[in-house]
């Protein structure tokens, strides 16, 4: 198909701007051929109105209408075949197997929640009987149920070109609940977004779903973003970025004068523990897996360890050595995007270049156009306690390593971390006693708490929680990922004393 760089207002393409843009093949280091054209205020008033028009019409429709629509934008995608493959690695650097891997996560996350609506189990309904003799006030009949909130607006990350972008989680939960969605596609990644937006507009044509129920808008600006989440029309924002960028855009949302929620996840250093029983058990494969974990997919994933905790033993320095190794043997990787790279390289220097830190690993010598290495630096526990500076986030394959005096120490550096959206403890059967201390500590930290294991990898699954206390996502209470993300965009609703005849269309 035919990338044509504008907007999607409705099922019209639209491209009024004359502000324009290209994404950057990050491998060569070039720009790309396609032309994108910036949406206008006058093109989002219009994708608002009609999503505004849509909303009436698409919440009625049944839990098994809205699947069919579900599962065709999954059929869709996979119809552009290699196309997509081919603008999503020209807009990444990223391989063909990641992006064959994200496309298949897209297209589960669709058929899942297809899946979930097609009975009404997942409103969780609740009926409770009249009982007009109770005395001395008679019981009236209560039933709840949720309602879709509205009109939603959706950020695309920059890591994640599909799965938390375009046709995302948080796209698929909100249509699914029954609220239409307008995203603003990220920039780095306009074209990919563009050809998962024109599978969702066909998929919405060919499931009969009212003009209005998707737009996708282009834009490199910040202004049309702070535009659309202060709208009146728009009842709730997903995001998923930086803690600059979704901080900014919540100050926009609490200006407005009927706050919505804002449900965002920006960023997490995901802190490993590790005790001295599971050094001295062996540090080589240890090392290898959490090495494997800090650069995969060039550490741009939100849940790269960036924190490694343990405390100063004989077996310390030992695992330092095989981290070391670890880390020397990765190939230089290509970061997404010019800017990241510069960020990555600014942060990083900005954290060896504190006095208090000593750079373990990392290579010198500069890489071409958007090629990093990994890199490790190590401070003491009282140090990292003492400068908040050392818990910033280094998007990229940077982790620092934080040796402890003991266990007291490494609980009182947890116990300072801000939250987390994962937590991990490596140890053997003898800790069990001797971490009930760092248990406690993580579970007021975290989202996901893992034990002997890395935390990059999110099953999509109903047990998940992405997601934790602030500033990793702006609401602990709800998680981004699997079936119960749809409840971001519901409320809660209850009727009393209603006729049974009128009340089965009413939880409905």
């Amino acid at each position: 198909m035919e990338i044509t760089g504008k907007n999607f207002i409705g099922d019209k393409l639209s491209g009024f701007g004359k502000v324009k843009y290209k994404t950057i093949d990050p491998l060569k280091n070039i720009e790309n051929d396609i032309l994108f054209v910036e949406a206008t205020s006058e093109e989002l008033e219009e994708a608002l109105a009609l999503a505004d028009a849509a909303f009436p019409i698409y919440r009625e429709l049944s839990g098994t209408q809205r699947a069919s629509f579900l599962n065709s934008i999954a059929d869709e995608i996979l119809n552009l075949g290699n196309a997509l493959i081919d603008i999503y690695c020209r807009e990444t650097g990223l391989p063909q197997g990641r992006a064959m891997g994200e496309r298949g996560r897209t297209i589960f996350q669709l058929q899942m929640f297809a899946k979930t609506i097609e009975t009404e189990d997942w409103r969780k309904n609740i009926n409770e009987a009249a009982i007009p003799e109770r005395t001395p006030v008679p019981k009236p009949s209560l039933s709840k149920t949720h309602l879709p909130l509205g009109p939603i607006a959706v950020f695309g990350a920059s890591n994640f070109p599909l799965a938390y972008s375009t046709a995302g989680g948080d796209t698929a939960s909100a249509l699914a609940a029954g609220c239409p969605v307008i995203v603003k596609s990220h920039p780095m990644h306009s074209g990919t977004g563009s050809m998962v937006s024109c599978a969702i507009i066909k998929a919405a044509k060919k499931t009969g779903m009212p003009n209005g129920v998707f737009s996708n808008l282009n834009s490199k600006s910040y202004a049309l973003s702070h535009e659309l989440v202060k709208h009146s029309k728009i009842k709730a924002v997903g995001f998923t970025g930086s803690f600059s960028g979704g901080s900014a855009l919540n100050e926009s949302v609490l200006k407005r004068r009927d706050p919505i929620p804002f449900f965002a996840e920006m960023g997490s250093i995901n802190p490993i523990a590790i005790t001295e029983g599971a050094l001295k058990k062996g540090t080589q494969q240890m090392a290898q897996k959490i090495a494997g974990s800090i650069v995969l997919g060039a550490g741009q994933f939100c849940t790269k360890p960036g924190l490694l905790l343990t405390v100063d033993g004989e077996n310390t320095d030992a695992f330092i050595k095989e981290l070391n190794k670890a880390l020397k043997e990765t190939d230089q990787q290509c970061m997404i995007h010019p800017d990241l790279k510069k960020n990555y390289v600014k942060k990083s220097d900005k954290i060896n270049g504190l006095k208090e830190t000593v750079e373990v690993q990392a290579n010198k010598n500069q890489l071409d156009n958007n090629l990093v290495h990994p890199k490790l630096s190590m401070i003491s526990g009282d140090q990292f306690i003492a400068n908040p500076q050392f818990q910033e986030e280094v998007f990229g394959p940077f982790s620092l390593f934080v040796k402890c005096k003991n266990l007291q120490e490494l609980e009182q550096v947890i116990n300072r971390l801000e939250g987390q959206l994962t937590g991990s403890i490596f140890a053997q059967a003898d800790d069990y006693e001797l971490i009930e201390p760092l248990i406690r500590a993580f579970k007021s930290k975290v989202g996901r708490l893992l034990f002997n294991d890395v935390p990059t990898g999110v099953e999509v699954s109903a047990a998940m929680t992405h997601g934790g206390p602030y500033p990793a996502a702006s609401d602990s209470r709800f998680t981004a990922v699997g079936p119960g993300s749809i409840y971001r965009w519901v409320r809660p609703i209850t009727y009393q004393n209603w006729p049974k005849e009128l009340l089965a269309k009413l939880m409905n």
